[in-house]
């Protein structure tokens, strides 16, 4: 072993376990749908970025099996070397046109986008401000370039501006964001951040992983939604979409730029042309199916309603993210297991996820829920809020 002991591992881990931040692996055992069977139990499902149940979609399923006969299962290589198909580039441009942008570049995640991106177009010399509750892939795309970080309280403009104001002497200036925040489901004030970035001469860098698919007239995510143009937009496929992969898209000069320079699209092996022949598929059935959104923004309204109605602190701006905050790391837990208990699948999320005091049950909804599915979820919340005295 080249470790004489690692007993200071199991220390760090028993403590882990007291502070009740144990983390273990769930085993799915079905097709994702809003009813699956996890270890052998049927639940609903009530925790699954699959907002529009795109991904157990039987067109999706097919349109990957035909590519796959034709193509093969894997890329066997990063796209500047063996990776590159016909289907990279219909995907990018398809990517462009669904975001009315000059044009797209393919991550193989949205983590390695975001931390791409970032990485490579802020250096020394520059500025990047930052919400308090950006992903961890933002943040760690902050900390992988060469910039100065600078932290602005969450979604609080007032507080960006002061900071942009103290920071014209750096070279350039980039304000990052998620658009819709994935712990509180709300959405960042993006016409307020595009004004101020053009007064202080800014660039508007954007997460759009839980809004593509799911908020704006045609499902383009924040752009559309806040009526705003944003410089560079980075968003997953992994989401509404249902498949896997990440993306960017932006100007010509930026992704020609990003396609030479982020070392996570460079080095990554490219997605395999059956995810991207899904992808495809999917990015039609949005376009074309508003039945989707509209049936989902139905079931949030409804969900979150109830649960306001029972006395619940639901957070978040009517996206599919509903977080219902509970407290206590342990009590969070208990909820949760409650849960179960009532065939509902919803794990607690707790620290360093959310702050300490905050620990809670992201639920996030499906368009695919059927009315029966709603009111298992509602009773369900009701029965462990009253058991456990949250409500």
């Amino acid at each position: 072993m080249l470790l004489q002991s690692e007993n200071w591992v199991e220390k760090e881990i028993e403590l882990i376990k007291e502070r009740g931040l144990y983390r273990k692996f769930r085993t799915i055992e079905s097709i994702p749908s809003p009813q699956v069977k996890i270890e052998g139990i049927e639940m609903i499902m009530a925790s699954s970025n699959n907002y529009l149940g795109l991904s157990g979609d039987q067109r999706l399923i097919d349109a990957a099996i035909k590519a796959i006969k034709s193509y093969g299962v894997g890329s066997t290589g990063s796209r500047l070397t063996t990776g590159n198909t016909v289907w990279h580039g219909r995907l990018e441009e398809r990517l462009a046109q669904f975001k009315q942008e000059e044009a797209a570049l393919v991550f193989s995640s949205g983590y390695l986008a975001n931390v791409g991106v970032i990485s490579s177009i802020a250096g020394k010399g520059d500025v990047i401000l930052s919400d308090q509750l950006n992903h961890a892939s933002l943040i760690d795309g902050c900390r992988l370039s060469k910039a100065k970080s600078v932290i602005y309280r969450h979604v609080d403009c007032k507080d960006l501006e002061e900071k942009l104001k103290h920071s014209q002497a750096y070279q350039r200036r980039f304000i990052v964001t998620d658009s819709v925040f994935s712990m509180d489901g709300n959405i960042a004030p993006l016409q307020e951040i595009v004004t101020l970035a053009k007064n202080y001469q800014a660039f508007v860098i954007v997460d759009d992983a839980h809004a593509t698919g799911v908020i704006g007239e045609n499902g383009r995510g924040a752009s559309e939604h806040c009526n705003t143009e944003i410089d560079i937009t980075i968003g997953t496929l992994s989401k509404a979409i249902g498949t896997e992969g990440g993306f960017v898209t932006g100007s010509k000069t930026m992704i020609e730029f990003l396609r030479n320079q982020a070392r996570s699209f460079i080095f990554q092996t490219a997605l395999p042309p059956g995810s991207i022949a899904a992808t495809l598929k999917a990015i039609d059935i949005i376009e074309t199916n508003r039945n989707l959104q509209e049936r989902l923004h139905r079931w949030i309204h409804r969900l979150r309603n109830q649960l306001t109605d029972y006395g619940f602190d639901v957070r978040g701006d009517g996206t599919p993210i509903v977080p219902v905050v509970i407290g206590e790391a342990d009590k969070a837990v208990q909820f949760s297991e409650l849960l179960e208990t009532e065939g509902v699948f919803a794990p607690a999320i707790r620290p360093p996820t959310v702050p300490e005091g905050e620990s809670r049950i992201r639920m996030t909804v499906m368009a695919a829920y059927e009315e029966k599915q709603i009111k298992q979820i509602c009773q369900a919340f009701y029965k462990a809020g009253k058991e456990l005295g949250v409500i």
